[in-house]
């Protein structure tokens, strides 16, 4: 919980401020132990997909590799079309993992020292040159794994209903407007980013039950 951020976003927001005082305090916790590449292949698996389902194709993907908490660049190398597949990525996940591997060996994704030394900018620039990571699964990098306090993704489904939802909008908003509406949440938008993920959740769950 950073006390700064809902302050912040409260008196900026009041539609922000009414999220937050009817949600639980903001809980999001990175995972700083993940590598660079491994927050890449995560991303990559889960795109499309539900949470469980990503879920179970990197354990069986993990598995491919006894003893390793998670495959290495040259692993994922090393591994066949074949075996690759069985986990249960498509053949253009497969690319991408492959290409993802082979970009880490030659600098391309960066080392997780290096990557604290650049801006937000610069790492959506270098990592997106790897095939299969565009601008969201880049983002997904920079809220869960470097903690950056200032991600808004615009492009994110549940952001954009979350808005909706909260904002009372019979239409999900545009990826450019949410972006200039978003402006007035800096430099705190990751926090606000939260908020509108789990009131697009409170909204989904309030419509089944």
């Amino acid at each position: 919980m950073n006390p700064e951020a809902h302050q912040h976003l409260t008196q900026v927001d009041p539609v922000m401020g009414q999220l937050i005082a009817s949600l639980e305090p903001c809980t999001l916790k990175p995972v700083p132990q993940r590598s660079p590449f491994e927050s890449l292949v995560r991303a990559v698996a889960h795109q499309q997909l539900h949470g469980k389902a990503a879920d179970t194709i990197l354990n069986r993907f993990i598995a491919l590799v006894p003893g390793r908490r998670f495959p290495r660049p040259e692993d994922v190398l090393s591994l066949s079309f074949d075996s690759l597949r069985a986990a249960g990525f498509s053949g253009a996940k497969i690319a991408a993992l492959q290409d993802i591997a082979r970009q880490t060996q030659a600098g391309v994704v960066p080392s997780a020292r290096k990557l604290q030394s650049l801006t937000d900018e610069e790492i959506i620039e270098r990592l997106t040159q790897c095939r299969g990571i565009g601008r969201w699964s880049v983002e997904m990098l920079l809220i869960f794994k470097l903690a950056r306090p200032d991600v808004l993704p615009v492009d994110d489904f549940g952001i954009r209903d979350g808005y909706r939802v909260s904002f009372g909008l019979e239409e999900l908003p545009k990826p450019k407007v949410l972006r200039e509406l978003g402006e007035r949440w800096r430099p705190y938008r990751t926090t606000a980013s939260w908020y509108l993920w789990r009131a697009a959740d409170r909204a989904k769950h309030a419509k089944v039950a």
